[in-house]
């Protein structure tokens, strides 16, 4: 039963498209959709490269993670590091590596996908890859300037259980804090990291030359 609840792709016709905003790195996507019965209604989303997040975990099974201001939702979230994938079709193993030593001066010489989603999929076409990165120490060479928001990051590491604990009272709020957090629970109550998928695995969401 289990193998048989699965995401699948799928299209609809669209019969018109415009990008009534076009930002740095993302849009916004007008689309005429046809529905099953016919008719035609418009669907405003927004069109995004997509992201990495990087759960690092060290050795006391604490977390890396970072407090970091969002205008959006006016809070200060904290966060996995994480980052867009800046060019279409970037090795998202490549992009995780380059997140975690620009914002935390860290390296891992363990990967493997923890989870993959779609962060709102009723607005927006963003998709996730979480990475657990593990067997870290501290990366070498100068660390990367970071501005703007990135500058006034707070870094910490923190036990996975509190994350959970934090997670489920409603403390923390991030969606790839959130996700990665909870799937690592889980795979280290059932099969272990060893049942994770490799860093390399096929990601149909955004697809890749490895």
């Amino acid at each position: 039963m289990g193998n048989d609840i699965v995401d699948t792709p799928e299209s609809w016709e669209v019969i018109a498209s415009r990008t009534p905003f076009q930002g740095a790195k993302t849009a916004v996507k007008s689309d005429q959709v046809r529905m099953p019965d016919r008719s035609v209604v418009r669907r405003d989303y927004q069109a995004h490269p997509g992201s990495v997040c990087v759960l690092a975990l060290d050795e006391e099974q604490r977390v890396l993670v970072i407090k970091q201001f969002r205008h959006p939702v006016r809070h200060r979230l904290w966060e996995l590091p994480a980052g867009l994938l800046d060019v279409p079709g970037e090795n998202p193993l490549h992009a995780a590596e380059r997140e975690l030593y620009e914002e935390a001066h860290v390296k891992a010489e363990d990967w493997r996908v923890l989870v993959d989603f779609f962060a709102s999929p009723g607005g927006s076409d963003e998709a996730i890859r979480v990475f657990l990165a593990r067997d870290l120490s501290e990366a070498e060479g100068a660390r990367y300037e970071v501005s703007e928001e990135e500058a006034d990051m707070e870094l910490a590491r923190v036990p996975l259980a509190d994350l959970v604990a934090g997670v489920l009272a409603g403390r923390l709020a991030n969606p790839g804090l959130v996700s990665g957090v909870l799937a690592l629970s889980a795979a280290l109550a059932s099969g272990g990291v060893e049942s994770l998928r490799p860093a390399l695995a096929p990601w149909p969401a955004r697809p890749y030359e490895a």
